[in-house]
């Protein structure tokens, strides 16, 4: 039985396990593509299962159901003393095996990927690592009344050897020794307050240039590359009735795949032909068995998808497939797009929220600190929607 026709049966029974937005819907794809590996490696799976429930959001979803597929060979064969050696693989995997839509597909299909049957009371409890953190070693405050006692000591040798001779030379020696022995004293007090100085000055210069790190470091909207696009063909969707897949010329030598959920708002022929915005840097995702290379710039209507509709963010008339789009702003317009996004750092899921259309339907970008407005546009005009004025851009 594969994962793909258990994953269709599960959705069958649960329609939200593949996400309630587009956005969701992306992210949870993108995801499912990475269960298979994130499967081969269980001790780092373990880690970073250990704080979550499910792998995206706060709910089940698609992925998780692909993950117990893909995990299911290495916990069903497992003699049952290695199963407490993953406790936190073992919890999430039983969990998801007694989920509604697991239970369905099952159901559905006989005999695919039946549940482990275990009695987790009699695995042996986990060793838990309790961290005990390092004694600081005080310094002994005798460190400086030993040194004034050897200070006096040392004079009190040179006393002893000098007595015989000039007794001003006595006086001499003990004066000395009492000048030295106050010395240590202020010299190691100062010196204890010169390193909590130094210690206190590199601490602060320590902190301060982790908020510049963040500032330089950060998403921004020119790390996204955006070209015009032109739709070469457009058809449903084999396996999945909300998604379209398009032929995209963007100035490259073949055009792109693109799946896109536009099947609810706009029909084929509205679709075909169309000259819009590609988003081409995303990571490559397969979505139903079709990989897509690239997402379409779409606003959505300020009332909400289903209520008002969406429709596409269009170049200027006369653009050509492959022209850059970009930001207004000096420090947006000349700097180079990323190769491809990574999606750990969320690049496009930070700068999304702040795309909307203005009053005069012109697409643009809001800093959220600032508030200044960067228009979205290539080198002959801005880019506009047809008729949403505040809609969100995705």
């Amino acid at each position: 039985m594969s994962v793909s026709e258990f994953l269709k049966a599960a959705q069958r029974a649960d329609p939200s396990l593949a996400g309630s937005t587009d956005k969701d819907t992306l992210a949870i794809s993108i995801l499912t593509g990475q269960t298979g590996s994130l499967a081969q490696n269980l001790p780092s799976l373990n880690e970073k299962l250990t704080p979550l429930t499910y792998l995206y959001s706060n709910a089940p979803t698609l992925a998780d159901v692909s993950l117990y597929c893909h995990l299911h060979p290495s916990l069903v064969n497992a003699p049952e003393s290695q199963h407490s050696t993953q406790p936190a693989i073992l919890r999430y995997f039983l969990h998801v095996q007694s989920l509604p839509p697991v239970q369905s597909a099952r159901t559905e299909l006989p005999n695919s990927f039946p549940p482990l049957d275990i009695d987790i009371s009699t695995l042996p409890v986990p060793e838990r690592k309790v961290l005990v953190p390092p004694k600081k070693e005080k310094k002994d405050k005798k460190e400086n009344s030993a040194t004034v006692t050897e200070t006096l000591v040392g004079a009190a040798g040179a006393v002893s050897t000098t007595v015989t001779d000039v007794a001003a030379g006595v006086v001499a020696a003990v004066s000395a020794a009492a000048e030295a022995a106050k010395e240590a004293v202020v010299g190691g007090q100062e010196g204890e307050k010169q390193g909590k100085k130094e210690k206190k000055e590199k601490k602060e210069k320590k902190e301060k240039p982790k908020v510049e790190v963040v500032n330089n470091d950060g998403p921004k909207p020119s790390m996204i590359d955006m070209r015009v696009g032109k739709v070469l063909d457009v058809k449903r969707h084999p396996d999945a009735d909300s998604l379209y897949v398009e032929q995209i010329d963007v100035g490259e030598a073949e055009p792109r795949t693109v799946c896109s959920g536009l099947v609810k708002y706009m029909s084929e022929d509205e679709i075909r032909g169309a000259t819009i915005i590609v988003i081409c840097n995303l990571k490559p995702v397969a979505m139903r068995g079709v990989k897509s290379f690239a997402m379409l710039l779409c606003a959505s209507s300020k009332g909400g998808k289903e209520e008002g509709g969406v429709e596409f963010v269009l170049p200027p008339p006369g653009s050509q497939p492959g022209e850059r789009i970009y930001f207004e702003g000096e420090e947006y317009e000349n700097a180079t797009p990323e190769s491809q996004l990574n999606p750990k750092k969320k690049i496009f899921e930070t700068i999304q929220p702040g795309f909307i259309t203005l009053d005069n339907l012109e697409a643009a970008w809001i800093h959220p600190e600032t508030k200044s407005v960067h228009r979205i546009r290539t080198k002959d005009g801005v880019c506009k929607a047809k008729s949403f004025v505040g809609a969100s851009l995705s």
